[in-house]
C-alpha cells in the first residue's frame, strides 16, 4: 500500500444516505474536515474505481452494506442480494482502494458471537481474535466470513459495531426498535452508542490504525435495563412486556446474536489518542439526557 505521506485528508463516506453515514458526515464537517458521500454500488468495480478517481480519498469510510428492512429476517429470502452487497462488495471496496493506496474503515458488526460455555452471560467478553460462532442469521453468517478475508488487507480498519444507538428516535435506532417491540428478551448486550464511539472512528481512520476492534462502549446491559432508563429519564408512561428467546424464535425468521464483547484493545488504542469511552450503563443514561434536552419523547 502506498502512502499519502502529509497531503490533506479528504474523507469519502460510502453508503452515504444511510444513517450512520449521515452521522459521520455531520461529524466530519463539524470538525472542518473535507467530506464527501456516494452511494455508488460497491460490487460495481468500475463504477467504485471512477468514483475513487473522481473524489481522489485519503480515507475511505464504509458505512454500505445489507442489514435488511424491516430487519435481518430480510436477508434469510435475499441472500444472493445479501452476498453481492457485504461479501463482494465490501471486498471490492477494499480492495479497489487498497491498490489505490487509500486507508479503509469499514463499519462492520459484533453481531458474529453468541453466548457459550466459554463466554456465557456474566463471563469474559468475546475477543477480536476469537473465531465467530454465530450462523443462526444468514445477515451475521456473511458478516463473519467478510471479516475473515478483509482483515488481511493492510489497508482496512474494521470496526465492530452492535445495536447502534444514536440520541434520537431514528427508526434504525435500537431503543427504537426494541421500545415498538410488542415483547423483547431481556439479556444482557453490548452496545453502541454513536455519539461515543463515532468521533473514535474518525480518529483511528486519521491515525491510519488497521485491524479489527469490537467498537462498543465497555460493559453489557440487558434490554430491561435499557428500557427502564428510558422510562426513567425519557418517558415516563412507557411500559414493556418481556418473552422468552425460545417464544422469540416462534415470530422471527432468523435467529439473534446474543453476546458480550471485549473492549480491552479499543480502550487501549483510544487512550493514546487521549479519548475514553463510558460504560455502557453510564452512556446509555448521558444518551437519554441528551435526548431529554432535547424534547425527544416521541417513539
Amino acid at each position: 500500500m502506498t502512502t499519502h505521506g502529509t497531503r490533506t485528508k479528504r474523507f469519502l463516506v460510502w453508503g452515504g444516505r444511510g444513517w450512520v453515514a449521515s452521522h459521520l458526515e455531520t461529524i466530519l464537517k463539524k470538525q472542518g474536515k473535507e467530506v464527501f458521500t456516494t452511494t455508488v454500488r460497491m460490487e460495481d468495480r468500475a463504477a467504485v474505481k471512477a468514483e475513487l478517481d473522481k473524489i481522489k480519498p485519503t480515507h475511505v469510510l464504509n458505512c454500505a452494506g445489507c442489514t435488511g428492512r424491516p430487519n435481518v429476517d430480510w436477508c434469510e429470502d435475499h441472500r444472493e442480494d445479501t452476498i453481492r452487497s457485504n461479501v463482494i462488495g465490501t471486498l471490492n471496496l477494499a480492495d479497489c482502494c487498497f491498490l489505490a493506496g487509500i486507508h479503509c474503515t469499514i463499519f462492520a458488526t459484533g453481531c458474529i458471537y453468541h453466548y457459550d460455555d466459554a463466554h456465557p452471560i456474566g463471563g469474559p467478553g468475546f475477543k477480536e481474535t476469537d473465531p465467530s460462532n454465530f450462523t443462526g442469521s444468514f445477515y451475521s453468517e456473511t458478516k463473519g466470513h467478510v471479516e475473515e478475508i478483509v482483515k488481511y488487507y493492510t489497508n482496512c480498519l474494521i470496526l465492530r459495531l452492535r445495536m447502534p444507538v444514536s440520541d434520537d428516535l431514528h427508526p434504525r435506532n435500537f431503543v427504537t426498535k426494541i421500545s415498538k417491540y410488542e415483547r423483547v428478551v431481556d439479556i444482557p448486550n453490548s452496545n453502541t452508542i454513536l455519539t461515543d464511539l463515532l468521533p473514535a472512528s474518525v480518529l483511528m481512520a486519521e491515525h491510519n490504525d488497521t485491524g479489527v476492534y469490537n467498537f462498543t462502549n465497555p460493559g453489557a446491559i440487558s434490554h430491561n435495563e435499557v428500557l427502564a432508563l428510558f422510562k426513567e429519564i425519557v418517558r415516563p408512561d412507557f411500559t414493556w412486556k418481556n418473552f422468552t428467546v425460545e417464544e422469540q424464535a416462534k415470530v422471527i425468521k432468523a435467529g439473534r446474536s446474543n453476546c458480550l464483547l471485549d473492549t480491552m484493545k479499543l480502550e487501549r488504542k483510544l487512550k493514546e489518542y487521549d479519548y475514553s469511552v463510558p460504560e455502557i450503563h453510564e452512556a446509555y443514561r448521558q444518551c437519554f439526557e441528551r435526548m431529554k434536552a432535547a424534547g425527544v419523547k416521541q417513539v
